[in-house]
């Protein structure tokens, strides 16, 4: 039973790293990144529709996006939902593509980013330490059931906290790696 708590708890921890890194992309930095666009929300045909599921989104330049829609019908829509989106972004259609012209980051709206990305990072640790609650809960409630001694409640508590402080240095240097990234020019 203490190995499920453990497994479970490091599979929970490990899938918020992986949400925390996806949210990461979609956050603007200097460059241009597909991760940009692909969560913009698009009304097709009444239909609320992510923007990668309608098109592709490659980037052939360091300051540009190219969207190429599977339906040609759905340009406008398309179009619409990036300004929408507010971005930061400029649209222009182009026969059947999209160009979309990523400009340069204000020092301003770069320190601005970093406050956002490290709001986002202390949600995610919050996360972390709640999985690490049920964690221990878990145990306590094995502990007085007697189906694990109180010496393996205190080693798994050891191994959840272990399991914590390594999952927030991940969330840490992800984060890191992002922030240079952002204020890079």
């Amino acid at each position: 039973m203490l190995k499920d708590i453990l497994s479970d708890a490091e599979n929970k921890m490990k899938k918020a790293v992986e949400v925390f890194e996806r949210d990461l992309n979609s956050m603007r930095a200097g460059r241009a990144h597909p991760g940009l666009l692909e969560k913009v929300p698009v009304d097709y045909y009444g239909a609320i529709t992510p923007l990668q599921h309608l098109a592709g989104i490659s980037v052939p330049e360091s300051r540009t996006l190219i969207v190429q829609p599977f339906d040609r019908n759905a340009i406008p829509a398309i179009e619409k939902a990036i300004m929408k989106a507010d971005l930061g972004v400029s649209v222009r259609v182009d026969g059947s593509v999209l160009r979309v012209s990523v400009p340069m980051l204000t020092e301003e709206r770069r320190k601005d980013l970093v406050k956002q990305l490290r709001k986002r990072l202390e949600e995610e640790k919050v996360a972390i330490r709640n999985i690490r609650r049920e964690a221990l809960d878990a145990l306590k409630t094995e502990q007085k059931e007697h189906i694990i001694t109180e010496d393996d409640e205190r080693r798994g508590q050891n191994d959840v906290q272990k399991l914590t402080d390594r999952y927030i240095k991940e969330l840490e240097g992800v984060a890191e790696g992002r922030e240079r990234e952002i204020l890079t020019p």
